[in-house]
């Protein structure tokens, strides 16, 4: 009987004692099998999510953006609840008060867009004249090309304009349909109306007290910053066109209201809506005005103006409450782009907002130290 508890302990002590062929610095692998697999299926998750709403954009486009901005304009409709107004009528009230904020705004933008498409004939041939100034440059480089073995035209010293046989397509392909704008309306109407319904329902769908009280501070959060968020960029980009008025009306370019109009409706379009507005004030600048430089002046204060309040009042006063990354703007903003097209970059920001929000409650940082490498 000793001699088999003898055998037992000698076989248990050769299990635990490490043989002298292994090596101490051996790890377990950096990933195991089911790590593996499990990113595997959540990168296929995201790709399949990704997919459905590339192509079923004519619903989830409008939908979510319904959504969004119902969301940001809630408060509106809490607050005009304190003075007795039913919900439903606080609903269509605000919808109707910022769609004739929006007709105005395109009222103003499209005076000049279709006064210039009535001249577009006598617009060429002025902006050759202008563009003479590059016909040394154009040709150097034209013979750059021919020592590579490149061949130019004979006629191709002058500057090239533009070709704008892409607008109309462009336009087609961008412009919403009406069963699209139609659905837009009815969600965002629904939605105000029956925001607070909802969001009692969501948060009731949770058993315990704790889960409801996240929730509800989820929902609180994120309604919260989308509202401060929409009014921020509206003052902010309102401010923006009132500079730019003024900075065409110094600068003698025609049509300063629609131009200012223009450069706020944009700026709700992060970088790339400010990128547009200095190209047609540097469009519009150089037509109007009499030589290169003149044209050149509106764009360029706009410019300085864009520069400061995209990089410095902005941060300044959105990052007290949101910290968003430039990097993840900007990542978010293509994505939705091309996901989405302009609307989707309208609403880069504010679903970069959510995401940041659902982080912040549901992956908290405790301890946000490092250790010394």
């Amino acid at each position: 009987m000793s001699g088999v508890r003898r055998e037992v302990r000698d076989t248990h002590s050769r299990a635990i004692s490490p043989s002298p062929g292994d090596s101490d610095d051996k790890r377990p692998p950096m990933m195991r099998r089911a790590e593996v697999v499990s990113f595997a299926v959540v990168a296929l998750l995201i790709i399949s999510v990704v997919a459905v709403l590339y192509f079923a954009r004519a619903f989830f486009l409008p939908t979510v953006t319904a959504l969004v901005i119902g969301t940001m304009l809630s408060p509106a409709a809490r607050f005009l609840e304190r003075y007795g107004i039913p919900r439903s009528v606080s609903a269509v009230l605000i919808v109707t008060a910022t769609c004739a904020g929006l007709a105005f705004m395109v009222a103003l933008i499209s005076a000049p867009v279709m006064e210039w498409t009535t001249r577009l004939p006598e617009i060429g041939p002025r902006l050759k004249d202008k563009f003479h100034v590059f016909d040394r440059p154009i040709a150097l480089w034209h013979q750059l090309q021919g020592l590579f073995g490149a061949t130019a035209s004979p006629g191709e010293t002058s500057f090239p304009l533009p070709k704008i046989e892409w607008v109309q397509p462009t336009l087609e392909f961008l412009s919403p349909t009406f069963t699209e704008i139609l659905l837009f309306f009815a969600v965002l109407v629904l939605f105000i109306a029956s925001w607070p319904d909802l969001r009692r329902a969501l948060v009731l769908n949770f058993a315990d007290h704790d889960s409801r009280l996240r929730a509800l501070r989820i929902l609180n959060a994120i309604e919260s910053n989308l509202g401060g968020y929409l009014l921020t960029v509206t003052l902010i980009n309102m401010g923006l066109g009132a500079a730019t008025g003024l900075i065409c009306a110094a600068t003698g370019m025609p049509n300063p209201a629609g131009l200012g109009a223009l450069a706020a409706t944009l700026n709700f379009i992060p970088i790339i809506g400010p990128i547009v507005t200095f190209a047609v004030l540097a469009a519009v600048g150089i037509i109007t005005s009499s030589t290169l430089a003149a044209g050149l002046v509106a764009a360029g204060i706009f410019a300085v103006v864009a520069f400061i309040e995209g990089h410095f009042v902005t941060p300044m006063i959105i990052g007290r409450r949101l910290q968003l990354n430039a990097l993840a703007v900007f990542v978010a903003l293509a994505f939705w782009t091309w996901l989405w097209g302009p609307m989707g970059a309208f609403l880069s920001s504010p679903i970069l907002i959510v995401g940041l929000v659902l982080k912040e409650h549901l992956m908290p940082v405790k301890d946000s130290s490092f250790p010394e490498f």
